[in-house]
């Protein structure tokens, strides 16, 4: 169903460009790395409460750093269009925001700050254009995203505590594709050690472990398994796998180490349990334990698990209506190249999300930018989304 003509001008008319590229360099410009996003919350709520919306700061379980949770409500009946994001960046340097032409650069600027302005400037749209028929939105925002440093707990704990609605947007930098699948994905670490000091190798223990050949052994059976995985795929989000990228042991070429490490990654598709694949994970790395009598400390870090999105439920077809209607053609369907939150509000409460944001890239690095005036495309197209979503009973 197409949005009416005059409510799309109207949102059209009040998207501010220069008032979400301000929003976006004042959440820039306050460094927030996983686990030290209070102060770049703090500046959303101010931002938020100056301009009159009911805001709230629950801890969810991270008091260091509450979030952001607000809300604007039409006072009619309708559905909650609940638009979500994260404030936190990776730890690399900093780097302030700045204007190149049509780009916003700096820490966050791609991941995922500047989306976070535009779901802000959408809230705006809708409060002043009166376009809501009915229903809702909610806006949330929180730290703990990033991997490793986080673990996804406050958002987890959000959802728990009620901070939900009955679709989710998230504006990650997915601009090109409808994701309606997507791999879970675990970080895996495997440190195996031997009780001796690192010795030069001529005087090795023969009675103790040799700690190099049990990782050899280890990661032949991880690319093993790998293969194994590999026969389980999907047309559009592709295989499940078991990947090394790290293989770390000595600190020098004739030394007897006393520990090495392995780190890498398992991804899995919708219908394999997260829980199944940390157990054939945990018994596989046992086996080798046993099979060479070493000590193998086995770390499993869940990051999200899979996600499923019904191309045809309401949510993702009134979506795809209101980006019709903004930029005249339809986005294809396709996978979700990365884990994000829309995981977690499909596992937990069934609800849709879809992710979709701004034109951008160099996400974890620090060369991050957006197209800003893709930033004010998403905010009409969530603005958009809104008015066919929560005016449905």
């Amino acid at each position: 169903m197409p949005i009416p003509s005059e409510k799309l001008q109207a949102i059209q008319q009040a998207a501010d460009r220069e008032r979400l590229l301000s929003t976006a360099r004042r959440l820039i410009d306050v460094p927030s790395p996983t686990c030290d996003a209070g102060g770049v919350a703090d500046t959303l709520a101010e931002i938020l409460t100056t301009e009159g919306f009911d805001v709230e700061r629950p801890e969810g379980g991270w008091a260091k750093a509450p979030a952001v949770a607000a809300r604007f409500d039409t006072g009619q009946p309708g559905r909650t269009l609940q638009y979500n994001g994260h404030l936190d960046t990776v730890h690399l340097p900093f780097a302030a925001s700045a204007v190149e032409g049509d780009r916003l650069t700096g820490s966050g600027a791609s991941d995922m700050k500047a989306g976070v302005a535009a779901a802000v400037e959408a809230l705006r749209i809708l409060r002043e254009t009166g376009v809501l028929s009915g229903g809702g939105i909610l806006l949330t925002a929180h730290d703990l995203h990033e991997a490793p440093w986080g673990d996804c707990a406050q958002l987890n704990q959000l959802i728990d505590d009620g901070f939900v609605g009955d679709g989710v947007m998230i504006p990650e930098y997915t601009h090109d594709r409808l994701p309606i699948i997507g791999r879970g994905n675990a970080r895996i670490q495997m440190s195996i050690s031997r009780p001796g000091a690192p010795v030069h190798e001529v005087f090795r223990p023969r009675d103790e472990t040799n700690v190099l050949q049990v990782g050899a052994i280890l990661a032949q059976r991880i690319l093993e398994w790998n293969e194994q995985l590999e026969q389980t795929s999907h047309p559009l989000a592709g295989s499940e796998s078991a990947f090394l990228g790290m293989l770390q042991c000595g600190e020098i070429y004739n030394q007897y180490p006393q520990t090495c490490e392995l780190q890498g990654t398992l991804r899995w598709l919708p219908g394999h349990a997260w829980e199944d694949v940390r157990r054939d994970y945990e018994e596989l790395t046992a086996d080798v334990a046993t099979q060479t009598g070493a000590k193998i400390d086995a770390r499993f870090m869940l990051i999200r698990d899979a996600f499923e999105l019904d191309a045809e439920s309401d949510l993702a077809v009134l979506f795809q209506a209101a980006y019709s209607s903004t930029t005249g053609k339809e986005l294809p369907i396709g996978a979700k190249p990365f884990a994000d939150d829309g995981s977690c509000f499909w596992h937990k409460k069934g609800i849709p999300a879809i992710t979709h944001g701004p034109q951008a890239g160099g996400a974890h690095t620090t060369s991050e930018w957006v197209s800003i005036d893709d930033l004010v495309r998403v905010a009409v197209v969530y603005a958009a989304t809104a008015v066919g979503f929560c005016g449905c009973p």
